[in-house]
C-alpha cells in the first residue's frame, strides 16, 4: 500500500493515515470476496482508495467479456476500503454503476475510489475503474452511511475488535438499535 498523507502534514495526518491502514488490513484480512478476485490494494488514505485486479477466464459471461458483477465488485471493494478508511464503521445504502467499454480476460483493471461530498451521516464517493491502457470501464457512484461505531478503538480493545464483524445491513441495524436505545 502507499501512503496518502503529504510530507510534513502533521501528527493528525499521519495519525489519520495510520488509522486507514489498519482499518483497511483488517477489512482485507476477513473479506474473501475480495481476495478471490484478487484485489491489491495499490494506495490508502482517509476517504480514498485505489485496488488493481486482473480479470480471469473464470470472470466471463456467456459472451466472453467479463460478467458485470466482477467490474461492480471490484468497484464496490474499492468504496468499503475508501469510505471505512476514516476509522468509523460505514455502510453503503445505494450504488450504481455505468459500463462505457467492454472488459475482457486478461485486462488489468484500476478502481479509483474517492469521497466527493460528505455531510453529516451521509457520504458520496466516486469510483472509476480503467483498464490498463487507461480506457474507462466503469463509472461507479456510492452512498455510505456512516456510524458512530470506531473500527479501531485506540488499544483499548488490545485490537480484538476485527473479531466482531457483522455483515453491514447488521452492522447498520445494530447501530441504530444502540442509538435509539440511548
Amino acid at each position: 500500500m502507499t501512503v496518502g498523507s503529504a510530507p510534513n502534514a502533521g501528527d493528525s495526518a499521519d495519525a489519520g493515515q495510520r488509522v486507514a491502514e489498519r482499518v483497511v488490513a483488517q477489512m482485507l484480512e476477513h473479506d474473501e470476496f475480495s481476495r478471490w478476485l484478487g484485489v491489491e490494494v495499490t494506495h490508502i488514505s482517509p476517504n480514498a482508495a485505489t485496488l488493481r485486479m486482473t480479470v480471469r477466464p473464470e470472470m466471463v459471461n456467456g459472451f466472453g467479456v467479463c460478467h458485470g458483477g466482477i467490474a461492480f465488485s471490484l468497484a464496490d471493494s474499492a468504496l468499503a476500503f475508501a469510505s471505512n478508511a476514516h476509522g468509523r464503521l460505514t455502510v453503503s445504502v445505494e450504488n450504481s454503476i455505468r459500463y462505457p467499454a467492454p472488459i475482457m480476460p486478461g485486462d488489468v483493471l484500476t478502481a479509483s475510489a474517492v469521497e466527493e461530498r460528505a455531510g453529516g451521516r451521509l457520504a458520496f464517493f466516486t469510483v472509476t475503474v480503467r483498464k490498463q491502457n487507461d480506457d474507462v470501464v466503469a463509472l461507479f457512484t456510492g452512498t455510505v452511511y456512516r456510524t458512530s461505531r470506531e473500527h479501531v478503538a485506540g488499544d483499548q480493545d488490545g485490537g480484538r475488535h476485527s473479531e466482531r464483524r457483522p455483515q453491514a445491513a447488521g452492522a447498520l441495524r445494530a447501530h441504530e438499535e444502540s442509538e435509539s436505545a440511548t
